[in-house]
């Protein structure tokens, strides 16, 4: 199954694109093991200056014109549920098993994701009560889909 990460907004050189990359580099590597992966990046953003509800719905039609045809869709949104590491990593194994061939991630820009993206998705995710940069997020689902990879082979660096 390929997996996707659809973002608002271009991440620049630093220390939140360089730990996205380790664990893209990680997946690249560990993923074929359990048929999930590569991890790809599509980095999108508005053309025009926008805020609030125009911009989200912007950002919505951004969002969904990148996502490949037939795709799976995770939300990234705090209005989400939260899974424990095992849990996300048994979800991913069961899309992967019915079939799924792609699987999208969505971060939403500053203001967060239009309803449409939350009620298009098929699971609406919450990495936690607190906030976190969105710059940092990808690292954090990166980690979190490596971690599932490890779970779903048996490799030890997901420890109870």
């Amino acid at each position: 199954m390929r997996l996707h990460l659809i973002a608002i907004g271009r991440a620049r050189t630093g220390p939140e694109r360089a730990l996205f990359e380790d664990y893209l580099g990680r997946i690249k590597a560990a993923g074929p093991a359990v048929s999930l992966g590569p991890l790809s990046l599509i980095e999108v953003e508005p053309r025009k200056r926008l805020s609030g509800p125009e911009l989200m719905r912007v950002e919505c039609d951004l969002i969904l014109d990148a996502l490949p045809p037939r795709s799976g869709l995770i939300a990234l949104d705090e209005r989400g549920r939260t899974l424990a590491s095992p849990a996300f990593a048994k979800d991913l194994a069961q899309r992967r098993d019915q079939g799924l061939s792609d699987l999208a991630f969505v971060i939403g820009g500053a203001d967060g994701l239009d309803a449409l993206i939350r009620q298009r998705a098929d699971l609406v995710l919450n990495l936690g009560a607190m906030t976190w940069p969105h710059m940092l997020v990808r690292g954090l689902i990166a980690e979190q889909i490596y971690r599932a990879i490890t779970i779903l082979s048996g490799h030890p660096y997901h420890r109870v």
